[in-house]
């Protein structure tokens, strides 16, 4: 079930090995995980003639990633992002009276909780069985910046043959601020050399964040009526927006429910997204090069809302000691509807 990779810089004599692990059910979805950044590699789903392929992009072995700090796309591709997954202002925010300085990897600005980050770490396993693996981190205090040393668990478990489910929970000695995010990119195709132009995508939100020219959250909350950001109705992922879509979308409601769906009618495969999270973070890959070209995958990130800990009015991100944070995601893979 887990094999360990040859030594790289990634890990030395203190840092766990890196490790792949099969999760599977006999007559569902096998999914390839990696220790390294806790990282969903693959996701095998049967076709409309029970042909497997992967649905994710992805790279062969965890060797094939780019290393801490590697800028682009691909770098995040299918990783845990945290600890503050998106962008936060300036690298700063206000924290009890003080004003908290982060170390900038974009720019001005942090993106995706800065260097090394979780997507590069080689996170411990706790458990490893056929259908479930627990990893875990700590994020020692002052690492890129953030307050507090945070202790994070991440499971990947298949409650049931055809659905993954990722858990988060973390806790703090500090107060902080935490968004932790899977960011897998999806194509239903199973051919990552075709664009997603033609999926429908349905997502369940009246309202969306618009963001400046360094995708940075302006503040408002926009209608999608009347605009290119309208998915209540299931249509064709478009290229309306330009350079494309990199918009979180504000969900409504409490607890775990069906937020968006995806369908490829090619495939005959269909993904219905799950989650307890306040936001759904639509990413249409526009930005990706070299293994993968543009649009060839798109991510569906279930988040709290980017910079929340710059917006008052914002859902909080905030974490205190005593705190256990918790974010759970579901992917439930079925026949389209179209096919």
């Amino acid at each position: 079930m887990g094999g360990g990779e040859p030594p790289s810089p990634l890990h030395g004599p203190m840092m766990p090995a890196i490790e792949t692990f099969l999760l599977h059910h006999d007559d569902g979805i096998r999914v390839i995980v990696t220790n390294l950044g806790a990282t969903l590699m693959a996701v095998n789903v049967p076709d409309h003639s029970g042909r497997r392929a992967n649905v994710l992009l992805s790279h062969a072995r965890p060797a094939d990633y780019p290393a801490a700090g590697a800028p682009g796309p691909d770098a995040y591709m299918g990783a845990t992002c945290g600890r503050y997954a998106n962008r936060v202002t300036g690298a700063a925010f206000p924290l009890d009276g003080m004003i908290v300085r982060l170390v900038a990897n974009e720019g001005a600005n942090q993106l995706h909780g800065g260097v090394p980050g979780f997507h590069r770490a080689v996170w411990r396993v706790e458990r490893a069985e056929a259908t479930c693996v627990i990893l875990s981190h700590r994020s020692p205090d002052g690492e890129a910046g953030w307050p507090g040393a945070l202790s994070v668990t991440t499971t990947f478990l298949l409650p049931a043959p055809d659905t993954l489910r990722v858990v988060y929970h973390a806790t703090t000695d500090r107060p902080t601020h935490v968004n932790l995010v899977s960011h897998p990119y999806f194509n239903l195709s199973g051919d990552p050399a075709t664009t997603i132009h033609d999926h429908r995508l349905r997502i369940a939100s009246d309202r969306f964040l618009p963001i400046d020219a360094a995708a940075l959250p302006t503040g408002e909350r926009r209608s999608v009526a009347g605009t290119p950001f309208d998915f209540r109705a299931s249509r064709p992922v478009g290229r309306e927006v330009l350079p494309g879509y990199n918009h979180n979308y504000c969900l409504s409601g409490d607890g775990m429910r069906e937020v968006a769906w995806l369908d490829h009618a090619g495939s005959g495969r269909s993904l219905t997204i799950a989650t307890d999270r306040p936001g759904l973070q639509f990413y249409d890959g526009y930005g990706l090069s070299g293994a993968f070209a543009p649009h060839t995958g798109l991510c569906l990130e279930a988040q709290g809302w980017p910079d929340a800990a710059n917006h008052p009015d914002f859902p909080s991100s905030r974490i205190d000691p005593g705190d256990r944070w918790q974010a759970i995601t579901e992917w439930r893979f079925g026949p389209s509807p179209a096919s």
